[in-house]
């Protein structure tokens, strides 16, 4: 039986500090609903089972302790509604006790983990795994597995804690806007519990915007199943921030990756490892193995004592596209070969060796323990090779090693700036793929040195402002023209994570919007947003190591009109002008006489002000636009800069 207390006040949704305390001491064997109007507190491990459905209501919060954990099992559901301003939120009472007056969208972020335990979900999908005796080494919708981090307690059901099976359409309910922050329960030597388990979940679950903030081990881990992701985002986790493993054959998209530590511990359970880990299948000929499809990720790493950005074992297949990869403290392409647990890696027992898989099209299935109806089982790649990256950009992996497996397999042509194959792109170190990023000064933890992220703009500028291709509309992905998990204008973690919470995000910053204006004015870039007509702005320019520029380089602001055969320039000297004044702001000017400048498209009359000087007048341009030139040469189009309102 259900044993929660029933609580009737009405309390406004403002925080935690108005609402009921609700402990949660038994498992839910029927229908439950939690409400935001509750504050509830997991005692011990919780099972939702015996076919019982729990409905969480947006703005819910579940703040734990100690061995406080919830797991849903096979045939029960679990429907946890958050909203984009009013998430649902787990966490540490720990965590709880830093927001102001109980606001969850306040707070402050804290070296910590292991404070509660974790959400795990179980279904009944498709698995490969070899640790039960009785599974077959070919799919068969006996084959299960008992799931990481739970222990069966005495006169429970086995079936409690495993999952597998052979529904890859099972639906195990929905995961919308729910933050995850502070877990990961220690159940034993390498037993840790990761911030989302999910076991042999099918393509009918619906997850998406889903944060994990500092967990004691992986971010998200999924074993098997064809469960989709979309809008993940995960911080500062332990072990492996995004880990699949067991046959996992499904898509996602748009996922932010910032990879730190949880706890001053080693690599592994408290320090970040591998920021994605796929695993292919237990035993590596078994099938179904890891056959997936990744659009749209910005993954960012620790620069110096980081490991690999993408980690590849035991016969594993992934197709990423669109993504971003910087910042890598090892290798971008790490061929780990297996996993370590007595598996035997690319290769064994006829099944494709690691370039192969490299080469091999992704229509091409394995014939070593196949299904009869493989096309049924492998549904997520489309077009191109069973192993690829493409249409991505790499930025700042400095490693002496971080492009030595991608070029081996040929993702990149060589390490080198510049266009690489496969559409691919490594960034100059002034062009970055991103709008900002500021880390802390260096820390040991861990026995590793740590430069953790404390601001972040992840919106996309640069090379990754356009794509080569886009993700296809097929009913799941949203087509995106860019590059990374975030256009240009917006970013989708704001309002309800952890990360928008502690202060993470960086909203003052903005970013090139395009590098060439509508109106073709050479090597221009469009500053968005746009000033809004009539208002009064102000533009930043920092030369000092984001922006790439010297001295003597001039900043030209002109306006465009809809329908305008060509832009007109604002001039400086803050002379009145119909639709306003030009900064011309000047890098120095010790290079450069005072007086009259010929430039690029026109004249500029009078004396040049010093750097960063405006006119203080209102503008009434609708587009601006930002060329740069150099002693009436024109420069190169990679110059970064500020614009803040």
């Amino acid at each position: 039986m259900k044993t929660l207390t029933t609580i009737s006040a009405a309390l406004a949704l403002a925080g935690v500090a108005n609402a009921a305390d609700v402990q949660v001491t038994a498992d839910i064997t029927t229908s439950t609903v939690w409400t935001a109007n509750n504050k509830y507190e997991l005692v011990g491990q919780i099972y939702v089972r015996n076919g019982a459905t729990l409905t969480i209501e947006a703005g819910t919060v579940i703040a734990s302790n100690d061995g406080g954990s919830l797991a849903i099992t096979r045939g029960s559901q679990i429907f946890a509604n958050g909203t984009a301003t009013d998430p649902v939120i787990m966490t540490s009472t720990e965590d709880v006790a830093t927001w102001t007056g109980g606001n969850p969208k306040s707070g402050q972020w804290r070296e910590g983990a292991n404070e509660w335990g974790n959400l795990t979900i179980m279904g009944d999908a498709y698995i490969a795994e070899d640790a039960v005796g009785a599974n077959t080494a070919t799919p068969n919708a006996n084959n299960v597995a008992n799931m990481e981090g739970l222990v069966l307690q005495p006169g429970q059901n086995a079936q409690d804690v495993q999952y597998g099976g052979g529904d890859d359409d099972y639906d195990a309910g929905t995961l919308s806007y729910v933050s995850l922050r502070y877990g990961g329960r220690v159940v034993g030597l390498n037993n840790e519990l990761n911030g989302l388990s999910l076991g042999g979940l099918g393509r009918g679950t619906d997850i998406h915007h889903i944060e994990i903030m500092n967990n004691v081990d992986d971010g998200i881990e999924c074993w098997g199943g064809t469960v989709n992701f979309k809008h993940i985002s995960i911080w500062n986790v332990g072990d492996d921030s995004f880990d699949i493993d067991q046959g996992w054959r499904g898509q996602a998209q748009f996922g932010l990756i910032v990879q730190g530590f949880s706890l001053d511990a080693s690599q592994g359970s408290g320090v970040g490892d591998n920021a994605i880990e796929h695993d292919g299948a237990e035993d590596s000929d078994y099938q179904p193995v890891t056959t997936g499809q990744i659009y749209n990720f910005t993954v960012i790493g620790q620069p110096v004592d980081g490991d690999g950005l993408t980690a590849w074992r035991d016969n594993a297949r992934m197709q990423y596209r669109n993504c971003i990869f910087m910042d890598c403290g090892e290798k971008v392409v790490r061929f780990d070969g297996d996993d370590g647990d007595g598996a035997s890696g690319y290769g064994h027992n006829g099944t494709l060796d690691w370039l192969s898989t490299w080469s091999t099209a992704d229509t091409v299935t394995s014939t070593v323990n196949a299904p009869a109806n493989p096309a049924a089982f492998y549904q997520a790649q489309e077009g191109g090779n069973l192993a690829e990256i493409s249409d991505s950009v790499f930025f700042r992996n400095f490693n002496s090693d971080a492009y030595t497996e991608a070029i081996n397999v040929g993702a990149v042509t060589n390490g080198s700036v510049g266009a690489q194959a496969n559409n691919n792109v490594i960034a100059d170190l002034s062009a970055s793929p991103i709008a900002s990023i500021v880390r802390h000064s260096p820390q040991t933890k861990g026995g590793k040195i740590m430069v953790r992220v404390v601001k972040l703009d992840p919106r996309a500028t640069n090379d990754a402002l356009v794509s080569a291709g886009s993700a296809p509309a097929d009913g799941f992905y949203t087509p995106a023209n860019y590059r990374g998990a975030f256009d240009s204008t917006t970013n989708w973690a704001e309002g309800w994570t952890a990360a928008d919470a502690y202060g993470f995000f960086d909203v003052t910053s903005a970013q090139v919007a395009q590098r060439t204006s509508p109106n073709n004015v050479a090597d221009s870039m469009n500053l968005t947003p746009a000033p809004v007509l009539g208002a009064s702005v102000a533009f930043t320019f920092d030369p000092a190591g984001n922006c790439g520029v010297s001295a003597g380089q001039l900043y030209f602001l002109y306006y465009g009109l809809p329908g305008a055969a060509t832009p007109l320039p604002f001039f400086s000297g803050c002379s009145a002008f119909p639709f306003g004044d030009l900064l011309i702001g000047l890098v120095g000017s010790s290079n450069l006489a005072s007086g009259a400048y010929t430039g690029i498209p026109g004249s500029v009359p009078v004396t040049l002000p010093l750097a960063g000087e405006l006119c203080g007048a209102t503008l009434s341009a609708q587009n601006i636009y930002v060329s740069l030139t150099t002693f009436g040469t024109t420069a190169g189009n990679a110059v970064d800069f500020t614009f803040g309102i």
